[in-house]
């Protein structure tokens, strides 16, 4: 799978993301992102210490984000395929099991239709992925 449609990254960062990932990983140096799709966070970008999630077979590779894997279940792939993710922060607490949790902010995403134009208003976007 190809982490770029037509050039375009499938995942990218805001400087507030790329930031909050600094911060973690003083803590986690090795991270990893899950898109999650569960029931308990909604679809909330959940991190975790990448020794401590199991990526499954057919989760689907979108990309990187400050150097960290970016990772979504192969069916909400489907679903998202034509959509770039943009992962920002915002105020509140994170995921239960995310590492976000506690630090008074959390990871958000934010999407644009691959071609279509902005789905949304995007702060300080940087388009640092691989």
């Amino acid at each position: 799978m190809e982490t770029t449609v037509n050039g375009e990254p499938r995942v990218l960062a805001t400087d507030a993301a790329l930031a909050l990932i600094d911060e973690i990983r003083r803590d986690h140096p090795d991270i990893l992102f899950h898109q999650s799709g569960g029931c308990c966070d909604g679809s909330s970008p959940m991190c975790y210490p990448a020794g401590e999630f199991r990526v499954g077979e057919t989760d689907v590779r979108l990309g990187e984000i400050g150097g960290v894997p970016v990772y979504i279940s192969a069916s909400q792939f489907e679903a998202w395929k034509h959509t770039q993710l943009i992962i920002d922060v915002v105020p509140g607490r994170g995921g239960m099991f995310s590492l976000d949790n506690g630090r008074e902010k959390r990871f958000l995403t934010r999407s644009r239709l691959f071609g279509g134009g902005e789905a949304c208003g995007i702060p300080s976007l940087t388009k640092r992925a691989t």
